[in-house]
């Protein structure tokens, strides 16, 4: 019983898996959005997960195109569980630099709503394509038409819009019919 407690607070020594447990006490989420959200590349959120997924801290699901990670609250107790939240609610100045950065973007590659030249970079690409999926509902059922015709009020390409939506998975596409995912 030592041994795990041992291991499981050596997993919350260091920052960078804090960070991401008082994350996940929000809600579940996947490694871009939990990587976005922090400002950490990817690949090092993978790696921390890993860590905490061994000692049982957090779990994974399979969720059609993602991995879901959840972290599992019985692990700790009530008053880690608090310190951690209050972490995570010292860190809402990240959350706000997201949100200033994003609207840079929005603010640089759009006028007056219109997307005037879509950003190279995919990052800054996908500000613009997480704007404008905002405007479909997850879950419905858009015919390609309606995709194009929601699409166009923004940027006349909307085949690079609508290609860049599956590529991103934030789409499904099948026969012609397509599905908001995230």
């Amino acid at each position: 019983m030592i041994d795990k407690r041992v291991k499981m607070f050596k997993m919350l020594g260091d920052k960078s898996r804090l960070k991401i447990v008082s994350t996940l006490i929000k809600e579940p989420m996947y490694v871009e959005l939990i990587s976005e959200r922090l400002g950490l590349n990817p690949s090092t959120v993978s790696f921390h997960l890993k860590k905490l997924e061994h000692v049982g801290l957090v779990r994974s699901e399979k969720d059609q195109y993602y991995v879901m990670y959840y972290l599992d609250k019985s692990k700790l107790d009530f008053n880690l569980l608090t310190e951690i939240k209050e972490i995570s609610s010292v860190d809402e100045s990240e959350e706000q630099r997201e949100q200033n950065y994003k609207d840079k973007i929005l603010n640089t590659f759009m006028v007056d709503g219109v997307i005037k030249t879509m950003p190279v970079q995919r990052k800054k690409r996908n500000v613009i394509l997480e704007r404008l999926a905002k405007d479909f509902e997850i879950g419905k059922e858009y015919t390609e038409k309606e995709v194009n015709l929601m699409i166009a009020a923004y940027h006349e390409d909307f085949c690079l819009v609508r290609r860049e939506f599956i590529i991103e998975k934030m789409f499904s596409r099948d026969k012609g019919i397509y599905k908001r995912l995230k």
